[in-house]
């Protein structure tokens, strides 16, 4: 369950349900049509969180201290010093470094090392990678494949060097620092450091070349550099001192824009009348956000893809504006928008720390774009959904940051 902090120190006498094995999909047009409605069925009977996303008056509420769940601009690490490295950070297509979506707070009580758990979604933003990446996916079995989208687990006991074991109040500041972060991007460590200003620092190549471009030459010039010798093989170099500047503030504007993702059950949108209910809370309007839903329905081709789709767009309606959908209970499924592509058990790789079976957890939907001002153009960035499968045991084993598979399923099958 995605909880706040305080609502999980609460429930800690609550053991969660076992963990989830994918439910084989049927080959035969009838045993599909009885799969989807028994699916239907379940799902209006599965304990499913939504999620949305709304704007904080202080953005600070989003550190790591406060253990939140976001998306868009920089990621709150969990762990801030042991962080992905090498080519865990960049798309395996298009060999830049990606960028940060969204993280989901979700403690497991019934383990001891998960008291604190966060997952964190990472993105190519070229549509040209995502659609590359759809075709790699189905051969995630096979071995290594190349991905530009990637999720990454991270947990912590209760006890740990970083957070105090009772909850965080509204002045808390970080125990520590954590690892230097890119000057560009604020996401990865930034382990290169430009050796004329000894200020910043990288977590790449190209983003040193991006922010010199940008106006650091202006920066680096009052130290006496000069853009001949700023290429990253003499200007910026691999270091392990940190720079002696701390800001939570980045150079690149090209981020998703910041917001807090909060919780509802859907069980509480079955009951309700969403027309009595009111908008005027809302960040957008009903009929923008439907506008931005049907805007999907033309890029599926086929009648059964159609029917998949009104069936997805009636359970969305129950609240449009959710951009996550989460249920990590046994057995538990996603909501797919269309019938092509979904994966069968076999395509899910197990997990490569502990071999145990991984399971649905949360899905993210394409009304995110909406929230992120992305354009609805051919070579935008889109998607149908984006399913996050995990360790159904959440093993403690492995590096700190642990990998985890999504699968993406696209408007229409390349």
């Amino acid at each position: 369950m995605v909880v706040h902090l305080n609502e999980h120190l609460s429930s800690l006498d609550i053991q969660q349900e076992g963990e989830a094995e994918l439910v084989s999909s049927s080959s035969s047009s009838e045993e599909e049509e009885e799969d989807e409605e028994e699916e239907q069925e379940e799902e209006e009977a599965e304990n499913v969180t939504l999620g949305f996303v709304e704007k904080r008056k202080n953005p600070r509420t989003l550190q790591r201290q406060f253990f939140p769940s976001k998306a868009g601009g920089q990621p709150a690490w969990l762990e801030p010093d042991n962080l992905p490295t090498g080519d865990s950070c960049i798309c395996d297509i298009c060999g830049g470094p990606l960028q940060f979506l969204l993280q989901v707070y979700a403690p497991i009580s019934e383990y001891e090392y998960t008291f604190h758990r966060t997952l964190f979604v990472f993105m190519c933003p070229s549509m040209t990678c995502l659609v590359k990446d759809q075709l790699e996916q189905k051969n995630a079995k096979s071995g290594k494949i190349a991905r530009s989208v990637k999720v990454f687990r991270c947990q912590l006991p209760r006890a740990n060097p970083f957070y105090s074991p009772e909850a965080p109040k509204c002045t808390d500041s970080p125990s520590s620092i954590g690892a230097t972060l890119c000057t560009w991007c604020g996401t990865w460590k930034g382990n290169k450091i430009c050796s004329g200003c000894k200020q910043a620092n990288y977590c790449s190549e190209k983003h040193q070349m991006i922010h010199w471009r940008g106006g650091h030459n202006n920066d680096c010039n009052k130290t006496g550099a000069s853009p001949q010798s700023v290429g990253c093989s003499s200007r910026c170099k691999t270091s392990s001192k940190a720079s002696p500047i701390v800001s939570n503030k980045v150079a690149s504007a090209s981020q998703w824009p910041e917001y807090e993702i909060i919780n509802e059950d859907e069980s509480a949108f079955f009951m309700e009348d969403m027309e009595a209910k009111g908008l005027e809370t809302s960040l957008v309007s009903q009929n923008h956000m439907d506008g931005a839903l049907q805007s999907l329905v033309d890029k599926f081709v086929g009648s059964n893809d159609r029917e998949s789709w009104a069936s997805f767009q009636s359970r969305i309606a129950l609240a449009p504006e959710q951009v996550m959908r989460y249920c990590r209970e046994v057995d538990s499924k996603p909501l797919w928008p269309s019938l092509n592509s979904r994966p069968m058990d076999a395509d899910i790789p197990t997990c490569e720390h502990c071999g145990s079976r991984r399971g649905f957890e949360f899905q993210v939907l394409p009304q995110l774009l909406y929230y992120f001002h992305v354009k609805n153009d051919d070579d935008s960035i889109d998607w149908a959904t984006i399913v996050i499968h995990t360790c159904g045991s959440s093993c403690d084993t492995g590096p700190t940051y642990k990998e985890e598979f999504a699968w993406v399923q696209l408007c229409s099958t390349p």
